[in-house]
């Protein structure tokens, strides 16, 4: 376990032994990404790049998940300087997050503002409370919000929407994101929603998972002409995975659903 002064990284297992990573924002107050925070979710990041779990749930503690960065971060940088922030950002959270093998479950409970947001967009399933609001508002600052989030906003809502969204600076709520396709469901509950989630798909066919994220991305990249192109190759390794071999048999066996997965 990775503990600091702005995140903690915990590892768990679940009731089937599945191996389950939650990582936490911990920045007491608002959770701001200030240069700590930034360094600390770089470290985590890295840690769980090179050690995956079968699933991860990222989350906050707090009355919010964060009131957006830190603008110290922004004072007196150079367009060179402001250039390269964004680069390492991409390289070190946002893209690393996207590639993790695993599902990566991202829960809402209450303000997502800004970076925070645009990492939950870079996870692979949001879910929110009833009282969560979201909100890109870098426009207070004459910024445009620049980890990925209105190109990954545009992905799940459509462009007219992201355009919205950014220039506005306005803030959403659960409900609304739930309408546009960006948060998948909202819960009363979200925390234990989100905990329940993450051991269900850490539970199951991990590599099938990760393929599943592969075949996606060639989509995203590429178009459904790309994805199909990769698709017989990143699909076809899974018949070498024992977690097929198993589930096909014992839904030849015993029938469907009662297959149990190692993640191998």
């Amino acid at each position: 376990m990775n503990e600091t002064k702005a995140t903690r990284l915990e590892r768990a297992t679940t009731d089937g032994g599945a191996e389950v990573a939650t990582l936490t924002l911990a920045n007491p107050p608002l959770n701001l990404f200030d240069q700590g925070m930034l360094d600390a979710l770089i470290a985590d990041i890295a840690e769980l790049s090179a050690n995956p779990p079968r699933a991860l749930l990222l989350r906050a503690e707090g009355k919010v998940v964060s009131g957006g960065v830190d603008v110290h971060v922004f004072d007196g940088l150079s367009v060179e300087q402001g250039a390269e922030l964004w680069r390492m950002l991409f390289a070190q959270i946002t893209h690393p997050i996207e590639a993790l093998p695993c599902p990566v479950v991202f829960a809402a409970h209450g303000l997502t503002l800004t970076a925070a947001f645009e990492i939950a967009l870079a996870c692979d399933i949001i879910l929110a409370a009833p009282k969560a609001k979201f909100g890109l508002v870098e426009t207070v600052v004459g910024l445009t919000p620049s980890m990925g989030g209105p190109q990954r906003l545009a992905e799940r809502a459509g462009s007219g929407r992201a355009r919205e969204f950014v220039m506005t600076g306005d803030l959403y709520s659960a409900e609304t994101m739930l309408e546009w396709g960006v948060v998948n469901a909202v819960h009363d509950d979200v925390d234990t929603a989100a905990r329940e989630l993450t051991h269900r798909l850490a539970e199951g066919p991990t590599l099938a998972h990760a393929a599943t994220k592969k075949i996606i991305e060639a989509w995203r990249s590429g178009g459904v002409a790309h994805a199909d192109s990769v698709t017989p190759e990143v699909s076809g390794v899974l018949f070498d995975t024992a977690d097929l071999k198993g589930a096909v048999r014992s839904f030849l066996d015993v029938g469907p659903g009662k297959a149990t997965y190692t993640g191998r």
